[in-house]
Order: C-alpha cells, then structure tokens, then sequence
C-alpha cells in the first residue's frame, strides 16, 4: 500500500474481474483520474498491490506488481482548526502548509480552514528545480506545499528566515526534527509525536 503513483511506477498488471491484466496506459489513465478525483474532494488515497510469490523470500519484492484498487479516507480536521488558523491570520501569523499529501487533497484542506484562498500548489518536484532566490520567491506568496520530504521542509524554513520571517514549525514525525531544529520555534506533539521530534523542539503540545 502507499501513494498511487509511486504504486503505478511498480505495476505491470492490474486485478479487474477477478484476474490479472496486463497494466495499460488506458489502465494506468482510469487509477490516476479517480485517483484525482478522490483527492480534490479532500480524501487521503491509498493505492493497494500486491504480487503473487513463488517462495517466501525472494529479492527486490517490491516490482511486478498487480494494482488492486485505491482506499480513501477522511482526515477530518479538528473542530477548533479553522478559527485557530482566523485567530493566527488576525494576529499576524502567516499559516502556512506544508504535507506530503497528495496536492489535490492539500488544497482542498487548506482553503477549508482558511489557510490559502486559491488552490495554488507547489510540490516537492517543484522545489527540487528552484534554486535558492526561486524558492525564497516561492515561499513568500505560496501558502500549500506537498508531496514532500524532510529536505524540502528544511529548505522552506530556511529561505522564510531569510526574509526576515520568525518562523514557527509545527510536526510529530522522525521526518520533521530538522526543520524543527533549524525553525525560531519548533513546535512537537506530545501525545502523537515522536521522541526524536520532542528533542528537537522548543516547545511540546501536551494535549497536541
């Protein structure tokens, strides 16, 4: 299971009426429009594979797979969100996304709760092209990033600090402690977070 389009790249057949079908791009179309569709609705997708085996053990498992179907949920935010993100923007303090969800379902959440107002999205591809005066232009006017790794939430703390922002970086993940770190005040969770994200904060949320 994971991210359909990480699970597509790996899948050279798909399950439909009960039988493996060679993957095809009319195939591959279908997977990535509903997947689309599901997201911009503000669901979390999953994309389930499997591959039949011969042996128990067998090297390199994870290719040749045959694509079953997408699972999607809802993440509904807290009730108390959408004022927090008000009370945040009336005070001066620029809510920012940052999600290694899918852009579609970024997007939908973030103008939910106020936190953008267009469906403006970069991606974690999208920063790996940008040297360091195109992300800084970036990061001034785009409030959803997604589809990213620990790397690109680095690079976004730092080009927001050097314009002269102080920038306050929330997380509860091993994969958020370096932005944590590198942020004026690192924000953890104390019920979900990680202890490598504790020790990397300032502060720690104990009801998160």
């Amino acid at each position: 299971k994971g991210a359909v389009d990480g699970l597509l790249d790996l899948s050279t057949a798909i399950w439909r009426d009960g039988q493996s079908l060679p993957m095809t791009p009319a195939a591959r179309a279908e997977i990535a429009a509903a997947n689309d569709e599901l997201a911009a609705n503000g669901m979390r997708v999953l994309g389930v594979a499997f591959r039949p085996l011969a042996t128990p053990r067998v090297d390199n498992v994870e290719q040749d797979l045959v694509f079953v179907g997408l699972v999607a949920m809802i993440d509904p935010p807290r009730p108390e969100v959408r004022a927090a993100v008000a009370r945040c923007i009336a005070a001066g303090i620029r809510p920012i996304m940052i999600t290694g969800d899918h852009p579609l379902t970024a997007s939908y959440i973030a103008r939910d709760l106020g936190i953008a107002t267009d469906d403006l999205v970069l991606t974690g591809n999208d920063i790996d092209k940008f040297d360091q005066t195109e992300l800084e232009a970036a990061a001034a006017r785009v409030s959803v990033f997604a589809r990213v790794s620990p790397e690109h939430k680095l690079r976004l703390v730092e080009a927001l600090q050097n314009q002269g922002h102080v920038v306050a970086m929330t997380g509860d993940g091993v994969n958020d402690a370096p932005a944590l770190k590198k942020a004026d005040i690192g924000v953890a969770m104390g019920i979900t977070g990680t202890d490598v994200s504790k020790e990397a904060a300032d502060m720690v949320l104990r009801d998160d």
